[in-house]
C-alpha cells in the first residue's frame, strides 16, 4: 500500500503550479480584454462599425488596429491560458505556450533584424512617417498620435518642418486655399517663450533624429523592458509546459 500511496503522491497535479497560471492569464486576459474594449469603443466612435467601407479611407496607420490586434491576440492566448489551467486541458495548454512561444520568436527575429538591417528600418521609418504627414488630419486617432510624438521628441516632421509640405493642408503652394498653408501643427511649436527668437518658433528637428537620440539615452530602459516582457512570456510557457507534464504523469496512473 506504502508503494501505491508514493507513487500516486509524486503524480499530483501541481495547485501551486495550476493556480499560479490561472492567475497569471486571467492579468493577461483582462488586458488583452481592456485593449480590445479600447480598440472596438474608437472605432465605434469614428463609425468605423457602421461603415467598414471607412477602413480604406484611412492614408495612414490607424492607432486603433495596434489596439485591436494586441489585445485580440492576448484575449484569446489570456482565455486558452485560463481555462487550460482551470480544467487542465492539456490542448489549451499546448496552444498557450506553442502561440507564447512563437511570439517569443518573432520578437526575437524582429529584434535581430532590426539590429542587422538598421538602415533599411530608418528608411522604411522616414516612409512611415511621411505615409502619416500626409494623412494627418484624416484621422483624429493619427492626429492624435502624431502630435504627442512630436511634443515628446521636440521634433518636426520626419527630417523636419519642410516635411509638412507633403500634407495637403499644410502644403506651401499658391493654390493651395488652406487656411493652414505654408503652416505646421501646432505641436510643432515651442511652447516655453523663454525659447522663443525672432529666427526660433517651431521645433526644427526631425522626429528620426530625435528618436533615435531618446533611444540611446534610454537604452537601457528600453532594453530592460524588453527582457521583462521576454522573461514573462518565458515564465508563462514553463509554468503551462509544467502544468502539461503533471496532468500527462497523473493521466498516465490511471
Amino acid at each position: 500500500m506504502s508503494r501505491k500511496h508514493h507513487h500516486f503522491k509524486g503524480a499530483e497535479v501541481s495547485c501551486c503550479v495550476k493556480y499560479f497560471l490561472f492567475a497569471f492569464n486571467i492579468l493577461f486576459w483582462l488586458l488583452g480584454a481592456s485593449f480590445l474594449a479600447i480598440g472596438l469603443w474608437a472605432w465605434a466612435e469614428k463609425g468605423v462599425l457602421s461603415n467598414l467601407s471607412s477602413i480604406t479611407d484611412l492614408g495612414g496607420f490607424d492607432p486603433v488596429w495596434l489596439f485591436m490586434v494586441v489585445g485580440a491576440v492576448m484575449f484569446v492566448l489570456g482565455f486558452a491560458g485560463c481555462i487550460g489551467a482551470l480544467r487542465e486541458n492539456t490542448f489549451l495548454l499546448k496552444f498557450f505556450s506553442v502561440f507564447l512561444g512563437l511570439i517569443f520568436f518573432l520578437e526575437l527575429t524582429a529584434g535581430i533584424l532590426a539590429f542587422v538591417f538598421k538602415d533599411w528600418i530608418k528608411d522604411q521609418l522616414n516612409l512611415f512617417i511621411n505615409n502619416n504627414v500626409k494623412a494627418y488630419r484624416d484621422d483624429i486617432d493619427l492626429q492624435n498620435l502624431i502630435d504627442f510624438a512630436q511634443e515628446y521628441w521636440s521634433c518636426c516632421g520626419a527630417h523636419g518642418p519642410n516635411d509638412w509640405n507633403l500634407n495637403i493642408y499644410f502644403n506651401c503652394t499658391e493654390l493651395n486655399p488652406s487656411r493652414e498653408r505654408c503652416g505646421v501643427p501646432f505641436s510643432c511649436c515651442l511652447k516655453d517663450p523663454a525659447e522663443l527668437d525672432q529666427q526660433k518658433y517651431i521645433y526644427t528637428k526631425g522626429c528620426v533624429g530625435q528618436f533615435e537620440k531618446w533611444l540611446q539615452d534610454n537604452l537601457i530602459v528600453v532594453a530592460g523592458m524588453f527582457v521583462g516582457v521576454a522573461l514573462l512570456q518565458i515564465f508563462g510557457i514553463c509554468l503551462a509546459q509544467n502544468l502539461v507534464s503533471d496532468v500527462k504523469a497523473v493521466k498516465a496512473n490511471w
